[in-house]
């Protein structure tokens, strides 16, 4: 099976490090209802992504797709850079 067919994991979160060289770290933030009082909680990931060109910015809202392991922590890719910080 080529890898054209699958389709890969996205995420959309915002750029909170960009100190290394080609990787980012991005906050992706999500709403999970509770089970039993049916408030919403915000549960909060951090990703190392790979950024090749050194494009992205801190505040920045990026698209990461999850690839093969790139080092010992980074598994997601960017795809596309979604909103530009001010």
């Amino acid at each position: 099976m080529s890898d054209t067919n699958k389709t890969r994991k996205t995420q959309q979160g915002s750029v909170i490090s960009n100190k290394m060289d080609k990787s980012i770290v991005v906050l992706v933030e999500r709403k999970v209802r509770h089970k039993l009082y049916g408030k919403y909680i915000r549960r909060r990931v951090k990703y190392m992504a790979h950024d090749p060109e050194n494009a992205c910015n801190i505040g920045d809202t990026v698209l990461i797709e999850e690839c093969r392991p790139l080092s010992k922590n980074k598994r997601w890719r960017v795809r596309s850079i979604v909103e530009r910080a001010v």
